[in-house]
């Protein structure tokens, strides 16, 4: 008890707590709107199963696939964390599709909580660009072929304005083929930069919604 009142002492743990577990819930709220819970826990079941994976994963067109087979196949548990990572990636796109079209139907889109909308939209794109990293990962012919056409499709704004798709293929891509420039810079976006702006929004969009409250019923 000394330790914690200590730390009790200067940094006021009890009332934070009490803050936290206080918080106001409208007699409204149903388990339509747990659905965003359920997005938070499988992007956290992401984290802690992908972290463990990159222990392992090479992320190199000639070993990939390979590290990927050594996860499944000699690691202990790699198959289930791998089968972890997986369905609940699925979990996590099921899930914050319900969420959407909760919010929606119930509009708690609207005023004054348009920038927690905004913040759930950004987060739906990273969710989804997860996916398309993720998903070429193992550089096997489907990861291979998915990349190939994914990084394809920006070509199209050339239609737009000529010069601009071409650059971003390039960006996408590393080159003007796939290989191991564009497994790299997808790797590096699914395992750092995806991550920390999905911390960075995760972060303010519960803020907001800690400040403006759960938006009442139709």
């Amino acid at each position: 008890m000394a330790l914690y009142d200590w730390f009790e002492e200067r940094l006021e743990l009890q009332s934070i707590s009490d803050d936290i577990l206080s918080k106001f819930v409208p007699a409204h709220v149903n388990i339509f709107y747990c659905f965003g819970g359920l997005v938070l826990t499988s992007f956290l079941v992401q984290v802690a199963t992908g972290f463990s994976l990159t222990i392992y994963y090479r992320p190199s067109v000639l070993e990939a696939y390979a590290s990927v087979q050594l996860i499944i196949s000699k690691v202990h548990y790699g198959w289930l964390f791998r089968s972890l990572h997986r369905w609940s990636s699925s979990l996590m796109v099921l899930t914050l599709i319900l969420h959407v079209s909760r919010v929606y139907v119930t509009g708690g889109f609207k005023k004054p909580r348009e920038l927690i909308w905004v913040t759930g939209v950004i987060l739906s794109v990273i969710t989804v660009s997860f996916g398309v990293t993720g998903y070429s990962l193992p550089w096997d012919q489907i990861g291979f072929w998915a990349s190939k056409i994914v990084t394809a499709v920006p070509e199209a704004l050339n239609e737009l304005i000529p010069g601009l798709g071409s650059t971003l293929v390039l960006l996408l891509r590393g080159g003007y083929s796939v290989g191991q420039s564009t497994l790299t810079r997808f790797y590096s976006a699914h395992t750092f930069v995806l991550p920390a702006l999905s911390l960075v929004l995760l972060i303010t969009h519960f803020a907001m919604l800690r400040k403006q409250g759960i938006s009442g019923p139709l």
